[in-house]
């Protein structure tokens, strides 16, 4: 059995079906290796980016005293590592959406196909098993095309979870680190 054979068997809700399972697939792809990429540079720019932010705070932060001082760089640490937390984020609902919903697409059209196989076979009269096998066998090609679209979803999702687990490690240490600097400062004085 090729793909044309298949083609011409399925019916509009068979080839829907398809096309939704291949454009969740692209898409997933695309948003996978698009995530990973922006993941892994935020990964090795996190430090260094709070820092810049921290020391360009201070130099308008000289004039205050201590404790307002720790808190306007407390605030400023929390506001851009919640910003870090939500660009490492984007992409992750299509992954996860994706890795949900399309092994319940496939096994949807597995079913339309066996039904309107059956269906055929009512029509027909012909009950044997080549008449079964067929289109039975064809049906579960779209269990096997949901799969496939699930699991490099699956993957990228998970990929890009653990990468930004690390990014937001780095984020928060570095941030005490930050803190941590800026009250000795502030206790020297």
């Amino acid at each position: 059995m090729d793909f044309t054979s298949y083609w011409q068997y399925s019916d509009m809700v068979t080839r829907t079906l398809f096309f939704l399972l291949l454009t969740l697939s692209i898409v997933s792809w695309v948003t996978g290796i698009i995530r990973i990429l922006q993941s892994r540079k935020m990964a090795a720019s996190v430090a260094d980016d709070l820092s810049a932010q921290i020391h360009s705070k201070q130099a308008s932060l000289i004039d205050t005293d201590g404790a307002t001082r720790r808190l306007v760089i407390e605030q400023t640490l929390l506001k851009h590592i919640g910003r870090y937390r939500f660009a490492s984020e984007r992409g992750l609902p299509i992954l996860g959406t994706t890795a949900a919903i399309a092994p319940f697409i496939g096994l949807f059209g597995t079913v339309w196909g066996i039904f309107h196989a059956l269906h055929n076979i009512g029509t027909s009269g012909q009950a044997g098993l080549g008449q079964v096998a067929g289109p039975v066998g064809e049906a579960l090609i779209m269990t096997g095309l949901g799969i496939a679209v699930a699991i490099p979803a699956v993957v990228f999702y998970n990929l890009a979870v653990r990468i930004n687990r690390r990014v937001m490690y780095h984020a928060n240490d570095r941030a005490h680190d930050l803190l941590a600097q800026s009250t000795k400062s502030i206790s020297s004085e």
